[in-house]
């Protein structure tokens, strides 16, 4: 493969014979070679998986990225965490929503509401949980083991500064934990002197073996939707699920799509108006260009394990530039999923105003009038890969 040039077709740019890391270069050739339609100042709106801090533990690891790794994700903070099988998230609650995306293998969730209702349920790929703010909860991996990605809604979230029940038995005096719950100080003599976090166990039973009758009832709203069984909405160029408080009404913090873009597709132009986009990218390679207003454009390349940004309202768009499918999700800190096609926009204002507008001919107009606006589509065959690829 030739070394890539930062020098566009047009022969703008040089060559570059210094120091370099040529397969990052390969990774994010549009950055190498911005599009000549980029401009103006968007900060950094990518971060890998890859490049963050493993936090390895018996029974599984973790690594997250938040607004420290990525400073303009201020809305949203996520967390990919392995779990051997048996392996234990342990007892533990946060001060901020926990959506979760179970990428592969299945695990037992538990949690108990402030008013003693239980819940405890089996997860595998593609099922979502969500547990609201200040609910106790814990994960177990099952027979194989599971990884998934976790979603706060606080940016500045971390996993490893949470409330957990280990570490609040270790700074409790034993005199508070025998009155409190009326046994011996001895009874405490073995807990640990620090923070779990995750741990090996052994592989749990049948889920009726571990179920635990409250006389309070279960949870009112499940905490887990399985979102492959959701029939998606198939597009030209690939398909789309979504997924908010009105099919999964415990979410009331969190809505999400997971988009599927065929080889060559792309996720039309669009913004949300709502809040922020925080994505995570599942499988193959795509990039997105992000229209800020004033001039401002940025292209970016992801990769599966990345996690791109959007600020609020800001245009853009994801083209597939791989040879396989492309899935990956978006999510924001809202209850509700919404976005604003630009097709549609132009299409449902009066025809005229958006020919003087745009000085537009009678071929896109008419072509507006027949789409139906699908929010992924295959462009025209004018559109190639990056030619550094």
């Amino acid at each position: 493969m030739p070394v890539p040039q930062p020098i566009r077709p047009d022969g703008a740019g040089a060559t570059d014979f210094g120091p370099r890391d040529v397969m990052r270069d390969l990774e994010n050739p549009d950055l190498l070679v911005p599009p000549a339609t980029d401009a103006g100042l968007i900060p950094n709106l990518r971060y890998s998986f890859s490049d963050t801090h493993m936090q390895l533990n018996h029974g599984g690891w973790s690594r997250e990225i938040t607004s420290r790794e990525l400073p303009i994700a201020t809305t949203l903070a996520g967390v990919n965490m392995r779990l051997t099988p048996g392996g234990v998230r342990e007892l533990h609650w946060h001060q901020q929503a926990e959506w979760s995306y179970m990428i592969l293998g299945s695990a037992r969730i538990t949690a108990v509401d402030q008013n003693g209702r239980n819940f405890i349920a089996d997860v595998g790929p593609g099922d979502l949980w969500y547990f609201p703010p200040g609910v106790p909860h814990s994960i177990q991996g099952l027979e194989d083991g599971c990884e998934f990605l976790l979603v706060f809604d606080d940016g500045a979230f971390s996993d490893l500064n949470t409330l957990s029940i280990s570490d609040w038995f270790a700074h409790t005096p034993r005199d508070v934990l025998s009155a409190n719950f009326g046994v011996p100080e001895s009874a405490f003599r073995d807990f640990p002197r620090e923070q779990v976090y995750i741990y090996q166990c052994s592989v749990p039973g049948p889920i009726d073996s571990d179920r635990v009758e409250s006389p309070y009832g279960t949870v009112p709203q499940s905490f887990k939707y399985r979102l492959l069984a959701q029939p998606p909405l198939i597009t030209p160029g690939g398909s789309v699920r979504i997924v908010d408080s009105t099919n999964f009404p415990a979410s009331v913090a969190i809505a999400a799509a997971l988009v599927q873009l065929e080889p060559g597709a792309m996720r039309e132009l669009h913004w949300h108006p709502n809040n922020d986009e925080w994505q995570y990218y599942l499988t193959g390679q795509a990039r997105m260009t992000v229209f800020a207003g004033n001039g401002a454009a940025r292209t970016f390349d992801y990769r599966a394990g990345d996690v791109g940004y959007v600020p609020f309202a800001y245009g853009h768009y994801i083209q597939n530039t791989g040879t396989e499918a492309v899935w990956f999700l978006e999510m924001f800190k809202s209850a509700r999923f919404e976005d604003v096609s630009l097709n549609q926009w132009m299409a449902l204002t009066p025809r005229e105003l958006v020919a003087s507008n745009l000085n537009a001919g009678p071929e896109l107009l008419d072509a507006l009038r027949k789409q139906k606006w699908p929010v992924v589509k295959y462009p025209d065959s004018s559109f190639k890969p990056n030619p550094t690829l």
